[in-house]
């Protein structure tokens, strides 16, 4: 049914459990998977009174985010390697991850996302938002959600 998985991650625990269950699904259902990590923006400092002036330089802080992203891309990678499931990884600098998630999709030609959710209701899921209803919301492919 579904042949090409973007599953993304953020390294979290439960992030983690959701790359072992779609490394099985995928196993199970002979498909292949792109994992998937969006790289923050650098953050803008502002000056002023009060302000922290953080030393960090853009280059930096790139350098950091990337070898962020290929660690947490590099325990799904080792998962598909484990279960014999084929994997390309995947990496975008953006600071609204739905809208990366929904391009890597695209550019990548997945026919199922395949992500966590926090499982946030109430005030904090308003406050706080979440990247994995507003995936749903916005995909054109399904979304598997796991949890």
């Amino acid at each position: 049914m579904f042949k090409h998985i973007l599953v993304p991650t953020d390294g979290s625990e439960l992030s983690q459990d959701t790359a072992r269950r779609a490394v099985s699904f995928a196993r199970e259902s002979g498909a292949r998977i792109t994992a998937f990590y969006a790289k923050p923006e650098y953050p803008v400092t502002y000056y002023g009174e009060g302000a922290l002036i953080d030393p960090t330089t853009p280059e930096k802080f790139a350098e950091m985010a990337e070898q962020q992203a290929q660690e947490v891309l590099g325990f799904v990678s080792a998962l598909c390697s484990e279960a014999g499931v084929e994997c390309t990884t995947l990496t975008a600098t953006n600071d609204v991850p739905y809208e990366a998630i929904i391009e890597a999709t695209a550019a990548q030609g997945c026919d199922l996302v395949f992500m966590a959710s926090h499982g946030r209701r109430g005030i904090s899921a308003f406050l706080l938002g979440s990247e994995t209803n507003k995936v749903l919301t916005h995909s054109k492919v399904p979304v598997l959600v796991y949890r």
